[in-house]
């Protein structure tokens, strides 16, 4: 039996180089080559007839979300090739019981789940997953459950039900200003299976898939994911990209050769740089936990530590267990997200006991019931804790 990656520490490029980027206003692309695809992993779009989904988790819970495509994930387990891809992987989704009655919105079970046709063992492998899905739970999730102690500060739902239901919102990619006119007009390069994706100078997304065809069918799908609300804001008013120049020494230049090296020295230094630039996910440490095992195989989620000073972000990532990065779409966290978590850990981390709370964060306890409820939280506290904290901090 093959061995289990291990959980990811930090998300790196692994397989993959950068190499420069092309810049439309706004957005800039930068590609992500990868020099030896293997073809022991590939993964289809599946596009669902209704956007709109109800996915069930199981033990009684569901979430209704804009889900309008899905991927379907296909792997052999000896290293040898994925017998059908594209459409023929994709296939069809289990038929939604609700579209006869017109309602317009698909059932799906679990966010990733594994689909088994037929006896053939190539058949068997596969794996359909909601994209960006497994992030965005396990980020909502954090710290979801009720107060273990019932302190009397805290609302009857806070005690009984949590956090549920917990919202975040988030943009569509068809917000993003001259973002669907960059996918459409970009060129996709030869051995390309990702993307950096930077919205005014901030990193948005990574995306990578395991296969160069894979990528080409995919590339499209960037404009239907969600996005943090700052990147519209960052598109409209931090001005257009630049392009980076790159001039060359005539005189070194005596054939087509070393033309060819000098563009080939050039690209790499461009990649180099626009890696550096996405520090704030690429390189740090990541919490990750393991989703599914599939063969030499480990799908896991992520998070980066949250830090108010850095970006922040979340995402989901499939490892071969070299530590090859064979899949990863990421999500950047907007500041609002990251101080809703941040005081979510803390309460958690302290019991969620308000006077030891408000001790770690150097604060009162008046003010930290006011930081609650202005965090969209003070539904947790009991209403008449929650008015008399508000009139003293008025």
């Amino acid at each position: 039996m093959a061995k289990a990656p291990a959980l990811l520490r930090s998300l790196s490029l692994r397989g993959l180089s950068a190499t420069h980027a092309q810049v439309f206003a706004g957005v800039r692309l930068v590609p992500l080559l990868r020099d030896a695809p293997r073809d022991d992993l590939r993964i289809a779009g599946r596009r669902h007839d209704d956007a709109w989904s109800i996915v069930n988790l199981g033990d009684g819970r569901a979430y209704c979300s804009y889900v309008p495509h899905a991927l379907v994930i296909g792997w052999t387990d000896d290293g040898s090739p994925v017998a059908s891809y594209g459409a023929a992987l994709a296939g069809p989704e289990v038929r939604n019981p609700l579209s006869k009655w017109g309602c317009g919105v698909q059932l799906l079970h679990r966010m990733a789940r594994r689909e088994v046709r037929g006896e053939d063992p190539a058949e068997r492998n596969r794996l359909r997953l909601l994209p960006l899905h497994l992030a965005m739970e396990g980020f909502l999730a954090l710290h979801f459950n009720a107060p273990e102690i019932a302190w009397s500060e805290y609302s009857r739902r806070a005690i009984s039900r949590g956090l549920d239901p917990r919202t975040e919102m988030s943009l569509s990619g068809r917000a993003i200003p001259s973002l669907e006119d960059a996918l459409r007009v970009f060129e996709i390069h030869e051995g390309q299976c990702g993307v950096l994706l930077f919205v005014g100078e901030l990193l948005a997304s990574v995306f990578v898939v395991s296969h160069p065809d894979d990528y080409r069918a995919l590339h499209r799908t960037l404009i239907e994911d969600f996005y943090e609300q700052t990147l519209l804001y960052a598109a409209r008013h931090n001005g257009d990209s630049q392009a980076l120049e790159h001039t060359f020494d005539a005189a070194r230049i005596g054939s087509l050769d070393d033309l060819r090296a000098a563009l080939g020295r050039a690209r790499a230094e461009a990649g180099a740089l626009h890696v550096d630039t996405a520090a704030g996910l690429l390189g740090r440490p990541i919490a990750a936990e393991r989703v599914y095992r599939a063969g030499p195989f480990s799908l896991q989620r992520f998070m980066t530590e949250l830090d108010p000073a850095l970006d922040n972000h979340i995402g989901e990532a499939i490892v071969r267990e070299d530590g090859t990065l064979e899949y990863a779409k990421t999500y950047r966290l907007a500041a609002g997200q990251v101080r809703r978590a941040r005081l979510l850990q803390q309460l958690s981390a302290h019991g969620w006991n308000l006077d030891a709370t408000a001790a770690a964060l150097r604060t009162t306890r008046d003010q930290l019931i006011r930081r609650i409820d202005g965090e969209g939280f003070g539904y947790l506290i009991a209403e008449h804790v929650l008015k008399a904290a508000l009139k003293r901090t008025k």
